[in-house]
């Protein structure tokens, strides 16, 4: 059973070792894994809202590694690992369930790119198998391979480790297991301002008071532009709205998330029977969490084509989030030309899946000033290298 702990509160000191701006899933991933692989626990959360008030709030909780370039799939295959543990190690019910995750082609070249993807998949430690339409009617009663005449299933890659978790449930674990070691999590405290000093960082300016520390971790999500910005430099990032909405309940039948390549759609079932689905980014860029009918209409339209059973349900909730998106699809990870400040960005679509695989690798760069293997291809310089880790395909929304 587990056990009830609240949030410890305390006054913010005016010196951390470690300040880290963001209270989302990485933030507090790191946070964690700070006190519990490294035994540091001298940390300070600053969240402007409340804990998990931003993307890890706004997610559709999807977990999964079926990448396209190598670096991508074995970070993200560390991620669905820990996922799979992370339960037994925070004493913490978090709702994660096995799915699997069912990507349709829709034509013979999108078969021959998700049978190349499965190989690639399998190389480095992913389970993904291509399946043929006959095994994808087994595997989803409901699919319609004709795709309402227009877009018929020819294929797809079924990626059995994908999963699901409670969003609100990941972030409350991750912080009820930092505050327990020592880490300080202040809500309501916005960062207003950098210190540094010799191109180095020395503190942040909060609307509390000024905090001295020896590091900054930036892990604001789609508003990080606006935090290095005050560090003088600048991040190839924007940020763009993604929507997301849930149905009435339905028979608990639908067992894999289902996703169109082509179609640029996904849906999966809730806990609760409801029926989850979004499309893929709203073009415009832009900081607004405003929801349009437009989006509902345009998904709604998509979805039907291969689940017309769903045309008999009614929309419940709507919400919109914002998305950190790096020109080549990748995050961003590590080191930063200001010393000591380091950045976790560029997770557009896809960041509650690296929430633990993204704060474990932080936590080691942080503590030890060692760049981990898993990340070394994602570092802030490799634009200026023009080394980068084009994954485009890899977004189940665009």
């Amino acid at each position: 059973m587990e056990k009830k702990v609240r949030l410890k509160w305390h006054k913010p000191k005016r010196s951390y070792d470690i300040v880290i701006i963001g209270g989302g899933g990485h933030g507090l991933a790191t946070a964690y894994f700070l006190a519990t692989r490294h035994g540091i626990t001298n940390v300070a959360v600053l969240e402007r809202k409340y804990i998990g008030g931003g993307n890890s709030g706004r997610n559709t909780t999807i977990i999964r590694s079926n990448y396209g370039v190598p670096e991508a799939i074995e970070f993200y295959q560390r991620s669905v690992e820990l996922y799979q543990g992370l339960e037994a190690e925070t004493d913490r019910w978090l709702m994660h369930k096995p799915k699997g995750l069912l990507w349709l082609s829709h034509g013979e070249m999108a078969d021959r790119a998700q049978f190349a993807r499965c190989a690639l998949n399998r190389e480095y430690g992913a389970d993904s198998v291509f399946l043929r339409p006959s095994e994808i009617k087994k595997l989803v009663p409901e699919i319609d391979l004709s795709g309402g005449g227009r877009y018929p299933v020819t294929g797809g890659t079924y990626h059995r480790a994908g999963a699901t978790a409670r969003h609100d449930r990941v972030n409350w674990a991750l912080a009820e297991g930092a505050n327990s070691r020592g880490v300080h999590i202040h809500q309501r405290t916005e960062v207003t301002g950098l210190r540094i000093e010799g191109g180095r960082v020395t503190g942040v300016e909060t609307d509390q008071g000024p905090i001295s520390c020896g590091a900054v971790l930036c892990a604001a999500g789609g508003h990080v532009s606006n935090l290095t910005s005050m560090a003088g430099f600048l991040v190839p990032i924007r940020t763009h709205p993604l929507q997301a909405y849930v149905t009435n309940h339905y028979e608990k039948t639908f067992h894999p998330i289902v996703a169109s390549t082509a179609l640029l759609c996904y849906v999966s079932q809730t806990a609760r029977g409801e029926m989850l689905m979004g499309a893929e980014i709203d073009r415009q860029p832009s900081y607004s969490y405003r929801a349009n009918q437009k989006l509902i209409q345009s998904c709604s339209h998509r979805v039907l084509t291969i689940l017309p059973f769903m045309r008999n349900l009614r929309i419940l909730r709507h919400w919109t989030g914002v998305c950190d998106m790096s020109p080549d699809y990748s995050p961003i990870l590590g080191k930063t030309p200001v010393e000591n400040f380091f950045i976790t960005t560029g997770w557009g679509t896809w960041g509650f899946k690296a929430i633990p695989a993204g704060g474990e690798a932080l936590a080691e760069l942080i503590a030890t000033g060692e760049q981990p293997r898993l990340i070394r291809a994602f570092t802030l310089d490799r634009f200026r290298q023009d080394r980068t880790k084009a994954d485009r395909g890899s977004a189940g929304t665009h």
